[in-house]
């Protein structure tokens, strides 16, 4: 029996990053990353939570508006990946104030997603 092995969040991060680096819209570019995840010292942590770092913040932003919303916001989930309740609870307000926002398991889902949304208005 083989074992599949399923790439981690950061790596489907990633490919998505490689995809948009690659396309010819300028809206692509205007995607970037928060990254507020990963494992740091306790004196890292502390002093980023200081500068304004909150848990529960999605992992990409593409900071253009389409079809009524503000922006897009994509929270980069593993294979098996739960959203966590200090996520669901940003999830929830950043929709209340017209934000479009998305989980996704795979770089595939949240390329097409961000397609899709990119292209609300027809925009290629």
């Amino acid at each position: 029996m083989t074992k599949t092995i399923h790439p981690s969040e950061a790596q489907e991060q990633e490919v998505v990053f490689q995809y948009a680096d690659l396309q010819s819209n300028p809206a692509w570019q205007l995607l970037f990353a928060i990254p507020n995840g990963g494992h740091r010292a306790k004196k890292t942590g502390a002093a980023l939570k200081r500068q304004g770092v909150k848990p529960g913040i999605p992992d990409m932003f593409l900071p253009i508006s389409r079809n009524g919303f503000h922006g897009l916001w994509i929270e980069m989930k593993s294979h098996k990946g739960k959203t966590a309740d200090t996520q669901k609870v940003w999830h929830d307000n950043l929709r209340k104030e017209g934000y479009k926002v998305e989980v996704c398991h795979s770089a595939d889902s949240a390329i097409d997603i961000i397609k899709n949304y990119i292209n609300l208005n027809g925009d290629d």
